[in-house]
């Protein structure tokens, strides 16, 4: 229970919300409604014909502030009540463009979007290497547009989880979300100086569900390959076909870092590429790392990997 909560609280960075033991904004965390912010550029509509998309309830954005003891502190933008998902194109500086593109979906327990920590610092960290990358925002459940409504969800959610249940939170849309946006990114593969045989996934949390889900789900739409950042690591089936897998969880992640690593063994037993990296500490929600743990080469391992696979 202990650890859950501390995970939980954690969570607020990446699920943007608060636990059962925060749900009324104590000390040290602050949550607002905000404006949308320019650092995600010009969004590329997945659905743009569909009119109810276009003039339905806007999505949300929301900046959050942490100051917790220990020295634990974040300030971060996110997103919620996605209704028109799309895509944000992040570009490499001329003339350093691998060919390969990365699909990235942010997590946030399909309430919300990290959308900086797990979106935009993902995507940039890419571009610095040469990979083009797409932020994806995805269908997620609707939530109260006021703040205290919001946060109340949240700790009904993590509160189940603490209790040892599993609260149904999977969006069966995000997956079809995902595959239209591989489906955009393959056609317009030349705009962005891509290989269209290039192109993967990578997700975080609940976009790695959404990504792993994605990957396994249309025989005529696979992607290249499929990032899995700290999301359930339990055993399902997987097609002969599956792309090559790179896993990446730190052991003490207070979701899933106890639940062994059958994943591995499912892309083993089908003799499919796989690659896993359990980091000792970093929590949940790292991102593309946390300070003074060894889940800050993750990002450069990813892309290494990447290289094996000629990638």
């Amino acid at each position: 229970m202990k650890a859950l909560l501390k995970c939980a609280l954690l969570l607020v960075i990446s699920a943007s919300g608060l636990s059962t033991a925060f749900a009324q904004q104590p000390q040290g965390i602050s949550m607002k409604n905000t404006e949308a912010q320019a650092f995600l550029g010009t969004p590329i509509r997945l659905y743009p014909d569909n009119t109810d998309m276009q003039t339905g309830d806007r999505e949300q954005w929301g900046h959050l502030s942490l100051s917790l003891p220990g020295g634990f502190t974040s300030n971060q933008y996110l997103i919620r009540n996605v209704t028109n998902p799309s895509l944000y194109a992040f570009l490499p500086e001329p003339g350093t463009s691998t060919g390969t593109a990365v699909i990235v979906a942010p997590g946030g327990a399909f309430l919300s979007l990290a959308v900086q920590t797990e979106g935009a610092d993902i995507a940039r960290a890419l571009n610095k290497r040469g990979i083009t990358a797409f932020v994806l925002t995805y269908t997620l459940n609707k939530t109260p547009r006021d703040i205290p409504g919001y946060q109340k969800i949240v700790a009904d959610v993590f509160g189940a989880k603490a209790r040892g249940e599993e609260p149904d939170i999977f969006v069966p849309q995000a997956p079809q979300d995902a595959l239209t946006a591989l489906r955009y990114v393959k056609t317009h593969a030349s705009k962005y100086n891509v290989d269209p045989a290039k192109i993967g996934f990578m997700g975080f949390s609940a976009g790695a569900m959404t990504s792993i889900s994605a990957s396994i789900a249309d025989t005529d739409n696979r992607p290249a390959f499929l990032g899995y950042v700290y999301g359930p690591m339990n055993a399902i089936e997987v097609p002969a076909n599956a792309p090559p897998l790179f896993a990446a969880i730190a052991l003490d992640d207070g979701l899933f870092g106890r639940m062994g690593l059958e994943l591995v063994g499912a892309w083993q037993k089908q003799n499919l590429p796989v690659e896993l990296h359990a980091y000792e500490k970093g929590e949940h929600g790292f991102g593309a790392g946390r300070p003074g743990t060894t889940s800050m080469g993750m990002i450069d391992q990813f892309v290494a990997w990447l290289a094996t696979h000629n990638m």
